[in-house]
């Protein structure tokens, strides 16, 4: 098949798990052509069967907001016709649904594009649901060929706002091969040059994300044992300065390590002990899957999707949202006890192979293209 997928290319997981389905399409023998406004930060190189189509932006003056949507719709209505795409794969709703729908009502006359959206989260839980956006959301989503979420979280959230119930299920994965524990005792003798525990985040460092109950967790673990421990935050974002502060305002500066956007991530993740992930909410929680499928238990909040990734007391533990001292006392009881944690490791990435990998969701995908296809033939 030939097909279309748009992204954000800079923001969140939904970007990142639009890369890497174009990248397992492709893979697969399938024609990919990425529509966006940047190359997606994923996708490092590009091949004969996985292409980049620039959105073109007009600068005008009357314009203060140039509109993307509208420049997006062209984008896709040329790539339509010049790759003769058989379906467009949209992820996050607004304005990518919105363009998707636009694109396919223009091209219409010559042929049928059929288009998927699948909703990420904050497009359904904060963007779509506000006023501005809401019945432009809606209408875009029941316009929709196939609309899939993430979660039963997700699907659940949709319904909810919107009255809308035809959501499919298709949760993110990871790909073993590339995802799994690796020795590298370089990293490791950098990060923890006393052979200290390791406590590892990764994100884009927004609000949501809550990085400084990062900080006030590692804190307290410090108070209990001064040198046994560093914190190791991956990643960058508006939030990256007060969660500096709060560590020197608490006394660990020196021992919280601010990566930034590391893009070796597994390399990372396999010198981790313990994953944290403090999120005021999260539709799925991709970063908690790919920490369990490198063998590092995951501390996470009780919120959104995450109960549906992380097994409690199986793979990792959750506590309210908040409470610092909860994910502090659950650090300290895995550092505490190296057999445990290694128990819940291994069973971390039995869970990530068993239920999300590359082989078991992307065969989901596919039948999903092919069912749209073939419905609009019957059209």
């Amino acid at each position: 098949m030939n097909i279309g997928i748009t992204v954000f290319p800079t923001y969140g997981g939904s970007g990142i798990v639009g890369s890497e389905l174009g990248r397992e399409l492709a893979d697969r023998g399938h024609n990919v052509h990425f529509i966006s406004y940047e190359l997606p930060t994923r996708l490092c190189q590009l091949d004969e069967r996985m292409h980049f189509h620039e959105v073109e932006m007009f600068d005008y003056p009357l314009f203060e907001f140039q509109p993307y949507t509208l420049a997006l719709t062209s984008k896709i209505i040329e790539v339509a016709e010049t790759a003769k795409l058989d379906v467009m794969h949209m992820h996050y709703a607004i304005p990518h649904a919105t363009a998707a729908f636009l694109a396919r009502e223009i091209y219409k006359p010559t042929r049928y594009l059929p288009f998927v959206t699948t909703l990420h989260g904050t497009d359904i839980t904060l963007v779509g649901a506000h006023k501005s956006f809401l019945p432009t959301t809606k209408f875009s989503m029941e316009q929709s060929d196939a609309v899939t979420s993430i979660s039963d979280y997700l699907a659940a959230e949709t319904k909810r706002t919107f009255g809308y119930d035809s959501v499919e299920v298709i949760p993110n994965f990871i790909n073993a091969k590339q995802y799994y524990r690796r020795e590298n005792k370089e990293l490791r003798k950098q990060l923890a040059p006393n052979d200290e525990h390791l406590l590892m985040h990764v994100s884009n460092f927004r609000p949501v994300k809550r990085i400084t109950d990062c900080v006030r967790v590692f804190a307290l673990l410090k108070a209990r044992c001064d040198t046994c421990v560093r914190l190791v935050m991956c990643g960058d974002g508006p939030e990256r300065e007060k969660a500096e502060s709060l560590a020197r305002e608490l006394g660990v500066v020196d021992d919280v390590i601010f990566a930034g956007s590391v893009p070796n991530i597994p390399d990372y993740l396999s010198v981790a002990d313990v994953f944290l992930m403090p999120s005021e909410t999260e539709s799925f929680g991709l970063a908690a899957l790919e920490a369990m499928a490198c063998e590092v238990p995951v501390i996470a909040s009780r919120v959104g999707g995450l109960p549906e990734v992380v097994r409690e007391g199986e793979t990792g533990y959750l506590a309210p949202l908040g409470d610092v001292r909860a994910m502090a006392d659950y650090a300290t009881r895995l550092f505490d006890d190296a057999h445990w944690r290694h128990t819940m490791g291994a069973r971390a990435r039995a869970v990530a192979i068993d239920e999300f990998t590359t082989d078991r969701i992307i065969p989901q995908y596919v039948q999903l293209y092919e069912r749209v296809v073939t419905k609009k033939r019957n059209l």
